[in-house]
């Protein structure tokens, strides 16, 4: 469905809830674009999977497809 989960499924826990701190502080920042909440939502998706749970920034649902929505409440 989401080819490019099985990239964040693969990286070691530590290292993906480090990436999210990053993506997070950029989406802060105001440096991101689009894309970059979906990839959000593929680390955070990833993480749940994980029992890791990563909150979503407040306009997360305004930027990302419904799928992905879909996904991340699995």
């Amino acid at each position: 469905m989401f080819p490019k989960m099985s990239l964040y499924e693969k990286l070691p826990s530590d290292f993906l809830i480090q990436f999210y701190y990053e993506v997070k502080k950029m989406i802060s920042k105001g440096l991101v674009s689009k894309n970059m909440y979906y990839e959000l939502g593929l680390i955070i998706a990833a993480a749940s999977r994980r029992g890791i749970l990563l909150d979503k920034p407040k306009d997360f649902e305004q930027h990302i497809v419904h799928e992905l929505l879909m996904e991340l409440s699995n």
